[in-house]
């Protein structure tokens, strides 16, 4: 998504701050509203996934259509992130965020009271699609209301830190919830978010759009959105029945196709959805591999944990969330020392470290086996890779947004939150759901497992030949905004 630096605003509330002061009380609930609506979507992600055994059998769903109940939310969710966020850029941003929560919401409530897997998974899919609306207009909302410097810095690293945590709070809700009441309360927890967000956005967010209004990509959004569902699903497809249906090579064909007419079409467009001179700066184009990495396969590897200890090892829903909520709990340590770890080595070392930990410890997780003391060293590798999880998310987006002149800001923030959002996008799909089609689910997830971890391995590897030695000084902790 391109988000342009020059923006009409009305109300902006930080336009006339000084750099470096304290955020007012109004900029505190603007961030409010929209940190909450970005951690909404990511217990989306997360919430359903340690109740999935449960809802399966209560909707009569099987084990290998399970992995649809998280698909139906990916497809539009990833399948739209770019051409709603052109949208919100000429159309107007706090528009379509509003109308992103309010579908939101309502498709919640669809999925909380569902009565079959088909009217389960159309609330899914138009949760999807509200969240295709919010991520991107969210995330411009918040880089056009907030100046340049420590005030956006700030804000942008408490809503990354939330991103991630929201992930992780949701498997602790999901088990909790689907224990205490049942697998519905997971749905119902996202339908009283939105209601509690919608009421509070409007008095509070400024519209923005750009100020020149150019023309819509129409062709641009036509090939990246079709392209893009065409491999999600052609994905999801093959995890379940192989590569061999007709249905799957046409539509993996079609998706590359597609995708590769989508470059085509950007190298040329007047008002291109995706900037492609910016993609061919170093930081940015490694980085954002680095960033994509990071997100698909950690949400890989708690899909296929969560299936593991239930299945297996035999535990609760409820048990299943105290194993994450210990990796929530480290990885909101990691939050706090990961601004550290970069002012005193850099963010492309961090992000290169940080990678190579996350694979590492995902490697470990390739012991697991039948026994009840297998728990333990679940949760102890999967903290410790989130912990290195956090601090790549961290570091890749300072490494993207590094070196880029302040007119390019917003182009490169773009494709941060792009790339975020793919990234949790395609990690089941791609990896994640050979585990439910195994016919032993164990050996199952140790492919999945050993798959996730040498991705990660051979990503830190490309990442630190392609960013090189980092010859610029570390920056302080508190020149970025996150001490």
């Amino acid at each position: 998504m391109a988000i342009d630096t020059t923006e009409t605003t009305s109300a902006s509330p930080t336009a006339h701050s000084p750099l470096g002061t304290r955020l007012s009380t109004r900029d505190k609930l603007v961030l409010f509203v929209l940190c909450a609506a970005q951690f909404m979507v990511a217990l989306d992600f997360s919430v359903l996934n340690v109740a999935l055994p449960v809802l399966g059998k209560d909707l009569g769903m099987s084990q290998s259509a399970l992995q649809w109940a998280v698909t139906a939310f990916a497809l539009p969710s990833g399948g739209f992130l770019l051409l709603f966020g052109r949208i919100g850029d000429l159309y107007g941003r706090r528009r379509l965020f509003l109308t992103g929560l309010a579908l939101f919401g309502t498709a919640s409530l669809l999925a909380t009271f569902a009565w079959d897997p088909a009217s389960f998974l159309t609330g899914r899919a138009l949760q999807g699609l509200g969240a295709a609306a919010i991520v991107p207009t969210g995330m411009s909302l918040l880089t056009t209301t907030f100046p340049e410097g420590p005030a956006r810095d700030r804000a942008l690293g408490i809503s990354g830190t939330l991103l991630s945590l929201g992930f992780t709070v949701g498997m602790v809700a999901g088990g909790v919830l689907t224990d205490v009441l049942s697998w519905r309360s997971t749905m119902g927890l996202l339908s009283v978010f939105a209601l509690i967000v919608l009421p509070l956005a409007p008095g509070l967010l400024p519209e923005s759009r750009t100020p020149d209004r150019p023309r819509l990509d129409i062709p641009g959004a036509i090939t990246v959105t079709g392209g893009l569902l065409a491999l999600i699903y052609a994905l999801s497809t093959a995890a379940e029945r192989g590569f061999g249906g007709a249905d799957v090579i046409v539509t993996l064909a079609a998706g590359v196709l597609l995708l590769a007419a989508f470059v085509y079409i950007e190298s040329r467009a007047h008002a291109p959805l995706v900037s492609l001179p910016m993609l061919r700066r170093r930081t940015v184009a490694w980085g954002n591999l680095g960033g994509l990495v990071t997100f698909s396969m950690m949400s890989t590897v708690v899909f296929a944990l969560t299936l593991y200890l239930q299945e297996t090892l035999g535990l609760s829903a409820f048990e299943t969330g105290l194993v994450f909520g210990v990796q929530g709990v480290m990885s909101a340590v990691a939050g706090v020392y990961a601004p550290k770890v970069i002012g005193r080595f850099g963010a492309r070392r961090t992000l290169v470290g940080s990678l190579a930990g996350q694979g590492l410890f995902v490697a470990g997780l390739v012991l697991l086996n039948a026994h009840t003391w297998s728990v333990w060293l679940a949760t102890a590798a999967v903290s410790l890779a989130s912990m290195c999880h956090l601090g790549a998310i961290i570091s890749y987006g300072l490494t993207v947004t590094s070196g880029v002149p302040d007119e390019e800001q917003g182009l490169a923030t773009g494709l941060v939150t792009s790339t975020q959002q793919v990234g949790i996008t395609i990690g089941i799909p791609l990896l994640g759901v050979l585990a439910t089609t195994s016919s032993d689910l164990l050996a199952g997830v140790h492919t999945v497992l050993a798959l996730d971890a040498v991705i990660v391995l051979a990503a830190a590897v490309l990442v630190a030949a392609g960013l090189g030695r980092d010859r610029s000084r570390p920056v302080e902790a508190e020149a970025l905004g996150l001490r």
